[in-house]
């Protein structure tokens, strides 16, 4: 596999499912606010971006001026994370079966994966490069993330973690990624097109820290 930068090129693949989706979708939940909160803090708290939560409560005019005892809408995606999860602990079960490090969930990168696997929705394609984020290298510096290498997996059409991880693991690419010893971090990310088809990014780094 070629390098880009010295970061790790990386695989794509495309799987129809034609069989009935399971993908969920995601209720809310809130959050009062205390002395010494910030919108950031609650988003770190919820493992939500701040974006999202800001998107979530119109009826805060000043997202920096916030009051004890107001209430805060909180996106909940914890169907959504539940899947991801699973993808993140199949690798895991893969990569300890051979020895290998297992890869730490970082949430942040799973918000970026998610944010991929929905631009690929809204934007109807399936690839790589993106024309809202571009490459997954410069998608995860623009979102802050910090790395010194990365890789990407693509998917859609699979119904559940277990069938788009055997799609993966089925495939010498996509497995080279999820076995890499160059990663120490992982996230994932799932959105669900509307006619009921589940999109699936896995994003990989070597963290910075």
């Amino acid at each position: 596999m070629k390098k880009i930068y010295k970061k790790t090129i990386i695989c794509l693949i495309l799987v129809l499912a034609m069989l009935p989706q399971v993908c969920a979708s995601a209720a809310s939940g809130t959050h009062t606010v205390v002395r010494g909160d910030t919108m950031w803090k609650i988003a770190v708290r919820y493992q939500i971006g701040v974006s999202e939560l800001i998107a979530a409560n119109p009826q805060i005019k000043n997202p920096n001026l916030i009051y004890p005892g107001q209430t805060i809408y909180i996106p909940n995606i914890d169907d959504i994370k539940n899947l991801e999860n699973e993808v993140i602990r199949l690798v895991n079960a893969e990569r300890t079966k051979r020895g290998l490090q297992a890869l730490t969930a970082n949430w942040e990168v799973s918000r970026v994966a998610r944010y991929k696997s929905q631009d690929m929705i809204d934007k109807n394609y399936f690839g790589h490069q993106s024309p809202t984020y571009g490459s997954p290298f410069v998608m995860l510096d623009n979102f802050g993330i910090k790395f010194s290498a990365a890789g990407e997996n693509i998917a859609y059409g699979q119904r559940t973690p277990a069938e788009v991880m055997n799609a993966w693991m089925n495939s010498p690419g996509h497995r080279s990624n999820i076995l890499s010893p160059a990663y120490n971090q992982i996230g994932v990310g799932v959105a669900k097109k509307a006619n009921g088809t589940c999109y699936w990014t896995q994003m990989f780094i070597k963290s910075l820290y």
